[in-house]
């Protein structure tokens, strides 16, 4: 009886002794659970707060990519708007390049045919000089030769109109010019330093007539007018251009410049 109760004793406390180990074991294992438990939170909280800066960043960057696509976009459109004021500015700044072109070669055409106009001009002067000879009173203005004679020279006295016959001899060495210079026209002015307008006009026409009736002169170059000659009279003989044909001349060297 007593073994058994020993027995049992034994058993007891070896039961209690693995009870107390095993307690102690747990505890401790509940311990590092608890630390582990804790860690593992501490970790979840770090990770969550992590997460809410990530999205907030994700926002931000968000937010900026926006902006640089708004951004981009605009710069694009600018850029296109751009490009077509810059082609329409091309399109006119070549478009004003070409109208100053033009120009240019309508006043090199103007400009060529004046020069013309001026070696005709020299031309006639020298052949006029040689024609009438140096002692003639001829002069020069705005490229026009001006041939000045007296009326006493030219027309009878006592009907102030009739030319004479030295007259008409000196009438034909004017037509020999104009007969070596077709380009030129002739401009007849009777002069009056009284008022007598009519006289004066029908003195330059009957120089007219004869030049054209007797020389063959084109009336289409001849031109007269009475003029009030202040404190002069007599008969001027301009020889110019002849501006009919200086402005078909003008129009076709703009036509050939073009």
């Amino acid at each position: 009886m007593k073994r058994i109760l020993l027995s049992l004793t034994l058993l007891l406390l070896t039961v209690t002794s693995v009870l107390a180990q095993r307690k102690s074991d747990l505890i401790a294992e509940i311990a590092d659970l608890k630390t582990e438990l804790d860690s593992t939170k501490a970790l979840i909280a770090s990770a969550k707060k992590n997460e809410k800066i990530g999205l907030a960043r994700a926002e931000s960057f968000e937010s900026q990519v926006k902006e640089l696509q708004d951004a981009n976009a605009t710069l694009l459109k600018n850029l296109n708007s751009f490009a077509k004021v810059s082609n329409k500015n091309s399109e006119n700044i070549n478009m004003a390049l070409a109208k100053l072109e033009e120009k240019e070669n309508q006043l090199k055409a103007i400009n060529n045919a004046l020069s013309s106009n001026d070696s005709t001009a020299v031309v006639v002067l020298t052949h006029t000089k040689q024609t009438l000879g140096e002692n003639a009173r001829i002069g020069v203005s705005e490229g026009k030769v001006i041939i000045a004679s007296k009326l006493e020279a030219l027309f009878d006295p006592t009907t102030g109109t009739q030319l004479t016959s030295e007259s008409t001899a000196w009438l034909e060495k004017i037509s020999n010019i104009l007969t070596a210079n077709p380009k030129v026209a002739l401009t007849i002015e009777g002069l009056s330093m009284t008022g007598e307008l009519d006289l004066a006009a029908d003195q330059a026409a009957a120089i007219g007539a004869v030049l054209q009736k007797q020389f063959s002169i084109d009336p289409n170059r001849i031109h007269t007018l009475g003029k009030d000659g202040n404190f002069k009279e007599g008969i001027n003989l301009i020889i110019h251009p002849d501006y009919a044909r200086f402005y078909d001349m003008v129009k076709e060297s703009m036509k050939a410049s073009n």
